[in-house]
């Protein structure tokens, strides 16, 4: 059988995926800020670390009362992805975020699909990206690489911060590959908490290891990290993160990762209207040609999920 059958789960109702996707674009998008404010007063690996555990132990609770229980491949990916998505791409993130405005560190992170979209057809889960997916992919890089043009970039180890968050966001791509590659035999919200709680706990020895045991005190922590953290905790990893697990199973890889696009919108705007972020004319022009990078890459994966469909049709002949 060929690898062309291997495509997403049958789509649920249309309401659903709205609000998923209004998730993973609008909330995801806040967190940038959430981020940034939390980070001012603690650790940032320990700001990961707790935002993941609270939220994953709720989710792997939930599931168990449900009467879901984890398999060893679901444990697995659990590892995995907990790495790929929470100790590397997140921990570095949250680090990055002490150097780079929150709108910024969201802006770079929109180079995700065109990772995705790369990697897919090299690991055989996908077909190589059409006319209008390429071109919406050149837009989505487009409006990163006008983030290094100096009136953006200027500034004390924001160049350092900017790498951490390319790194951070080639982790989250092969993390959105191998969620499809590993395929867990878990339920829906197993899913979510098994990596959350894996992610959490290497971001809890990674912190130790670096120390900011010694760092942090609790009576030091401002409001706004506190408010910050909570909202981490229960918008960004709870709900968000519940909602991108779902769309995985039901969507391709690289429509899923479009968040990437509508994030920066959210928190360029958020980071200059509550933290005094500057928004210059390339910050202006990267949101519009991430708007653009939308419709395309939208456009580009109705096609490819109408050709795929054509082609398993003919296979089943």
């Amino acid at each position: 059988m060929s690898e062309t059958l291997a495509l997403p789960s049958a789509r649920p109702a249309r309401i659903e995926a709205i609000f998923a996707f209004l998730a993973i674009y609008v909330i995801w998008g806040s967190t940038f800020l959430a981020i940034r404010f939390a980070v001012e007063s603690i650790p940032p690996l320990f700001t990961a670390a707790t935002r993941h555990l609270v939220a994953g132990s709720i989710l792997l609770a939930w599931a168990l009362w449900k009467g879901e229980r984890p398999t060893r491949q679901g444990w697995r990916a659990g590892l995995v992805l907990g790495f790929l998505f929470f100790f590397v791409s997140h921990g570095l993130l949250h680090w990055a975020e002490l150097k780079v405005p929150s709108g910024v560190a969201a802006l770079v992170i929109a180079i995700e699909p065109a990772i995705v979209a790369l990697l897919l057809p090299v690991l055989k889960l996908g077909s190589a990206p059409r006319g209008a997916t390429w071109a919406g992919l050149a837009l989505g890089a487009g409006s990163v690489a006008l983030l290094f043009r100096p009136d953006v970039s200027a500034g004390e180890g924001v160049s350092v911060g900017l790498v951490a968050v390319l790194v951070s966001a080639m982790a989250w791509s092969l993390g959105i590959v191998y969620a499809r590659k590993l395929q867990p035999a878990n339920g829906s919200t197993l899913n979510a908490a098994l990596p959350l709680v894996c992610g959490s706990l290497m971001l809890l020895v990674g912190g130790l290891l670096r120390g900011e045991h010694h760092a942090f005190q609790l009576s030091q922590v401002s409001a706004p990290s506190l408010l910050g953290l909570l909202f981490l905790i229960f918008f960004g990893s709870l709900t968000a993160f519940s909602a991108y697990a779902w769309l995985l199973k039901h969507y391709e890889p690289t429509l899923v990762a479009t968040h990437t696009y509508v994030n920066p919108i959210v928190a360029v705007l958020l980071g200059w209207a509550f933290a005094g972020e500057r928004l210059t004319g390339s910050i202006l022009l990267s949101m519009g040609l991430a708007i653009a990078a939308i419709w395309l890459v939208n456009r580009g994966s109705q096609r490819a999920r109408a050709a795929a469909a054509d082609e398993v049709i003919v296979e089943s002949r």
